[in-house]
């Protein structure tokens, strides 16, 4: 079996397994009448929903035939870093605060295999174009407009989805900022990582 082959089935299976996982948390969100605005307001679902899209694509670009662009490539880069965060917040902050509704099998396939997952795909399949540091910084964009809408949302609606982001469960909007800079430092970490294992 061919590395092309592989990656395209690699791909795939981690997208399905991501939108299944993703889909039945959804379900049972929906069902126990919560927000849906506040579920997709976890960091967590949006950067699987991210990577899901990032596989499927380049899968499509794999079975065309199709040489990836520049931009193409700087996507699963951001993928990559979002994963990997995503693994390492929860790791360090969060895997001892209470999951309420959400299944074991979800948190582990989203918290644990896909942000080991993703990351193995990009050193599997480093970027077929060059990736200087300068754009490396393109991948804290979301991260920053992320943190800015949960802040200002949470204010308003008094809901946060992860309690190191709620001033009221941390002391304030001075130990928030701390956490916040030192989130920033470690997609800074991250990014860098990626960028030269890439």
């Amino acid at each position: 079996m061919s590395k092309r082959t592989i990656l395209i089935a690699l791909r795939v299976f981690l997208a399905i397994l991501i939108l299944l996982a993703i889909g039945t948390q959804l379900s049972i969100h929906l069902r126990a009448g919560h927000n849906v605005v506040n579920f997709f307001s976890y960091f967590t679902n949006l950067s699987n929903l991210f990577a899901a899209v990032v596989l499927l694509f380049g899968a499509y670009r794999l079975i065309s035939r199709r040489e990836p662009s520049s931009a193409e490539d700087l996507m699963r880069g951001a993928s990559a870093v979002n994963m990997a965060v995503v693994g390492i917040v929860f790791v360090i902050l969060l895997r001892d605060v209470p999951l309420g509704s959400l299944l074991p099998w979800v948190n582990t396939v989203l918290h644990y295999i896909m942000p080991v997952a993703v990351v193995l795909e990009w050193l599997f399949q480093p970027p077929m174009t060059k990736i200087v540091r300068k754009q490396m910084l393109l991948w804290q964009v979301f991260p920053l407009l992320y943190l800015v809408y949960v802040l200002i949302r949470g204010a308003i609606a008094s809901w946060y989805p992860y309690p190191f982001l709620n001033p009221a469960t941390v002391g304030g909007y001075s130990s928030v900022a701390v956490y916040i800079l030192g989130i920033l430092v470690v997609f800074l970490v991250v990014s860098w990582f990626v960028l030269t294992a890439g």
